[in-house]
């Protein structure tokens, strides 16, 4: 259990944790739905080049596109990049940061599919089964040439009745797998290369320009994070003033139509009072809300808090509340005199 949360707190203490826990999802994902997906190929002429090289690109486009999507930091970039200037320039080299990053995150996924499948070889089969050249396999022997684009097309379907008992066709299907995993091994080592240049030549260059940016990127990110936050915070206070403001006109209103039952006091103490405004039954509370759902008070709490502070500084003093405070006080201020003299 501590395991996972250690892992849970990695991942939510930055963006880039995140969006690396995301990208590493989406590449399991990938390979989970290939292993599941269930591979017929056409075995038609024309059909079949179209089918192998969309399972092996279109997917991928998909998963690319998620990648962005799930990426809250292509949203920030967007932001960043079609914002005023205002008061803030905008900078070019984080621009190019944040993009470069979410590319290669968002790369990760496509690349790990296109991987897998190449390596499966069912793909490229089924997609170049069709433009090998016959005469460097036995088999296609006096055979038209209309007949020779259909035996080939049949390739990849080792239960079809014209290639069943061929030998030419495990032999095609071989030779074609064998070009599919070369294809692939060489994918992964062009990555695996490229990864270790990225590496090996990122101190030859200027770190301190680097470090800005990615601390100006980091910056960005956390600066909307920051402002959403706060809205939220102000939202929620500005909604809380603009109800009570609604409820304190509504008190005026629920007396003017007489809600109260007649002859009736109020009961309870003064907190209760506040709380309630007045509201004590269901009738009133039915005809509150009824009249919150179709006219809603306007957005602006500049009213009531004048309100407030006009009826603070009007609030009449109340001598004979005043008398009583002082003769509650009186006790106390003997007690504390007698101590003293002590």
């Amino acid at each position: 259990m501590d395991r996972f949360r250690m892992i849970f707190q990695y991942f939510q203490s930055n963006s880039e944790s995140v969006m690396n826990g995301i990208c590493g999802l989406l590449a399991l994902a990938s390979v989970k739905m290939y292993t599941s997906f269930d591979f017929n190929c056409p075995c038609l002429p024309k059909y079949n080049m179209a089918y192998g090289l969309g399972i092996m690109f279109l997917p991928p486009m998909a998963l690319f596109l998620c990648g962005l999507i799930l990426n809250r930091q292509t949203l920030v970039m967007l932001e960043e990049w079609k914002r005023p200037t205002g008061g803030r320039k905008k900078d070019l080299a984080i621009l190019r940061y944040m993009c470069s990053s979410i590319m290669q995150r968002a790369m990760i996924a496509p690349v790990i599919w296109i991987i897998v499948t190449l390596l499966d070889g069912k793909c490229f089969v089924c997609a170049f089964s069709g433009s090998i050249d016959p005469e460097k396999f036995v088999g296609f022997a006096n055979v038209t040439p209309t007949q020779m684009q259909l035996l080939l097309s049949k390739v990849p379907c080792k239960d079809d009745e014209l290639m069943k008992n061929n030998p030419a066709r495990k032999a095609v299907s071989r030779y074609l797998k064998c070009w599919s995993q070369a294809l692939g091994w060489s994918v992964v080592l062009i990555l695996i290369m490229a990864a270790f240049l990225a590496r090996s030549l990122r101190p030859c260059f200027n770190q301190a320009a680097f470090l800005q940016t990615r601390y100006w990127s980091n910056y960005i990110d956390i600066e909307q994070k920051i402002f959403n936050e706060t809205c939220c915070e102000h939202a929620q206070d500005f909604a809380h003033k603009c109800i009570l403001h609604f409820f304190e006109s509504m008190q005026e209103e629920i007396k003017l139509r007489r809600f109260n039952a007649p002859g009736e006091e109020a009961a309870g103490g003064e907190g209760e009072e506040d709380h309630l405004r007045g509201i004590t039954d269901q009738e009133q509370m039915n005809e509150l809300l009824k009249s919150w759902h179709y006219s809603k008070p306007p957005l602006d709490v500049s009213q009531a808090t004048q309100r407030q502070q006009s009826v603070g500084r009007e609030r009449p003093s109340v001598p004979w509340a005043d008398s009583l405070s002082n003769r509650g006080n009186a006790p106390q201020k003997a007690k504390t005199s007698r101590q003293t003299e002590v």
